[in-house]
């Protein structure tokens, strides 16, 4: 059976926080990971892009009926009709989930993994009780393993 993990974060994600998501989706394939997000831009563009270079699959979980959000490097396309109301949907497809950055939609998708008793791992996100907080790209990644580890 694949595994999964949900990767959340912002749609305009600045330069640091795309690098870092970028680099999550790479390590993430190289171990198998499927990787499901929000399918659009940002954080889960460059997640996917990443994937994708290494051969990963990727699943978007979007907001339309049609899709035409999803970014180019979604290989599963779930057109949901649900706008924001996808989000709990998102975190409840990974065995755990990497919050890169953020804003409202990632806090809402934190609350509710957190709700459904799933690990967030986070790098420089909402500082939320119940998070683990990473400050470096290399403890993200050290993180990420013990967590495959433990699955």
């Amino acid at each position: 059976m694949l595994r999964c993990v949900a990767v959340i974060g912002s749609s305009q994600a600045n330069e640091e926080e795309y690098e870092i998501a970028y680099r999550v989706g790479r390590h993430l394939a190289k171990k198998g990971v499927v990787i499901v997000c929000g399918g659009r831009g940002g954080v889960m563009e460059a997640v996917c892009k990443g994937a994708k270079e290494e051969g990963g699959i990727t699943v978007g979980v979007l907001t339309t009926y049609t899709g035409e959000e999803a970014n180019p490097y979604v290989d599963i396309k779930i057109n949901t009709g649900m706008g924001w109301n996808r989000n709990p949907i998102v975190v409840a497809s990974g065995e755990f989930v990497v919050a890169i950055g953020g804003h409202w939609g990632t806090l809402s998708e934190i609350a509710y993994a957190l709700i459904l008793g799933k690990k967030v791992i986070g790098y420089k996100t909402h500082p939320i009780e119940g998070v683990k907080q990473v400050h470096s790209l290399q403890a993200l990644l050290d993180e990420i393993d013990l967590s495959l580890e433990k699955m």
